[in-house]
């Protein structure tokens, strides 16, 4: 009963058009009075201390640092240092623009983000080339959704503050997964690609290749700084985007000189809109959750799924298959906190290394960043691009499919993750 109140509640607040998080504590609400344990201080006290997590403060300094990339330079340096070593392979622009995609993934973890700066800066190359405008655009925004997949990873820290699971050992089991993600990518444009006729850039020397190099040295040692400090102890995933954010003022104002203090309040006050969406999403989410946890959600529908509980393979195709097609309706953030909380105990009773579980779970969740109606990516993308969305969602359906099957791969072969998982721990 409880469980159908939950779907119910949830289906037709957001039915009505109730923003995400007020449907959540709609959902607390309604299942508090089933329950006899409504208390609007109940549900005010939960989101306060799910919102006073550690863990959730490297959320608004992640955001931040990306902020700060973007505004100092660093991502331009970057799609420079990529069109320099593999500008001149045929389709060569698109294969720069997930090349970059995935050193930028690295930086910021913002799908968003990243997709608005690769078609800021590469859209105007590709058109010129004679690459197909939407076509370009739907593989920018493919190349975007990488961002959630490669740590550092604001979905990774969402899940993992959800679910009590470590963020680091997300963060390290993601970075094979998220490559993955980037030649399934290259492979779908490469063979699509040929249908334009566009001329190879020339060759770029080792003269131009070590300069573009030195230019993005001081961006590429981010991701060294943030993974290499996580993967041996020095800081914690929260320590480090405190120093990805510092490290970016650095670069962007000492090095580059492009970030002027007069740009710091706009870039802090985009990182702080931002953050205050995903918090008070978090916030109501975690007091949903408590709620959830004492409603015993996981067991009813651990009751319904028994049957495939001895089957671990064909349970996560069922997981898979449901979060995707919730993905296509609800954003990246209340689809982790909605049902990651209740699926992990259903994927641990059968076996599944819940770290794996994980990164399966924020890879399917990216893909719905990409897929209609409500794709936060598409949306972005078309709006940075002035090509309508509809153009937008057809010139991606290539990419789309490949990271389906990167996705359809990782369920089928979960050594994949494991291995080099455990070859990092």
């Amino acid at each position: 009963m409880t469980l159908l109140l939950f779907i119910l509640t949830l289906g037709v607040s957001l039915s009505i058009g109730v923003p995400v998080a007020f449907a959540l504590i709609i959902c607390a609400a309604a299942m508090g009075l089933q329950m006899d344990l409504f208390d609007p201080q109940v549900i005010s006290q939960r989101m306060v201390v799910g919102a006073n997590n550690f863990s959730l403060l490297a959320i608004p300094f992640f955001l931040l640092a990306g902020e700060l990339m973007n505004a100092g330079g660093m991502s331009r340096r970057i799609i420079g240092f990529a069109m320099a070593f593999v500008g001149h392979v045929r389709g060569g622009l698109g294969v720069v623009a997930i090349f970059a995609a995935i050193i930028l993934a690295s930086l910021s973890g913002s799908a968003a983000a990243d997709s608005a700066a690769l078609i800021a800066i590469m859209l105007p190359m590709m058109k010129q080339s004679g690459h197909d405008e939407a076509r370009s655009v739907g593989l920018m925004a493919s190349g975007g959704v990488i961002a959630p997949i490669i740590p550092p990873s604001i979905a990774y820290i969402i899940f993992a503050v959800a679910t009590n699971l470590s963020i680091t050992q997300l963060f390290l089991a993601g970075i094979v997964p998220g490559v993955m993600m980037g030649l399934g990518a290259i492979i779908a444009w490469l063979i699509v690609a040929r249908r334009d006729n566009v001329q190879p850039r020339p060759r770029q020397g080792w003269g131009v290749r070590l300069e573009e190099t030195r230019k993005a040295l001081w961006s590429l040692g981010m991701p060294v700084i943030i993974l290499g400090g996580i993967r041996f102890g020095v800081v914690t995933p929260t320590e480090a985007a405190v120093i990805a954010a510092v490290y970016a003022i650095f670069v962007g104002m000492v090095v580059h000189r492009e970030l002027k203090v007069s740009d710091l309040f706009g870039v802090f006050r985009d990182a702080a809109l931002t953050t205050s969406v995903v918090m008070m999403l978090a916030a109501a989410a975690l007091a949903t959750a408590w709620f959830i946890t004492i409603a015993d959600l996981s067991g009813t529908v651990l009751d319904l799924v028994g049957p495939l509980v001895d089957s671990p393979t064909l349970l996560l195709i069922v997981i898979m298959a449901l979060v995707l097609m919730i993905g296509t309706m609800l954003d990246m953030g209340p689809t982790i906190l909605i049902l990651a909380p209740v699926l992990l105990p259903v994927v641990e009773e059968a076996g599944i290394d819940p770290v794996y579980f994980g990164v399966l779970f924020v890879i399917n969740c990216a893909i719905g960043l990409v897929t209609p109606p409500v794709g936060i990516v598409l949306s972005v993308s078309a709006g940075v691009s002035g090509v309508p969305l509809h153009k937008v969602a057809k010139g991606a359906a290539p990419f789309l499919i490949a990271q389906v099957t990167v996705l359809i791969l990782l369920v089928l072969f979960p050594q994949l993750v494991l291995t080099p998982l455990n070859w990092l721990r």
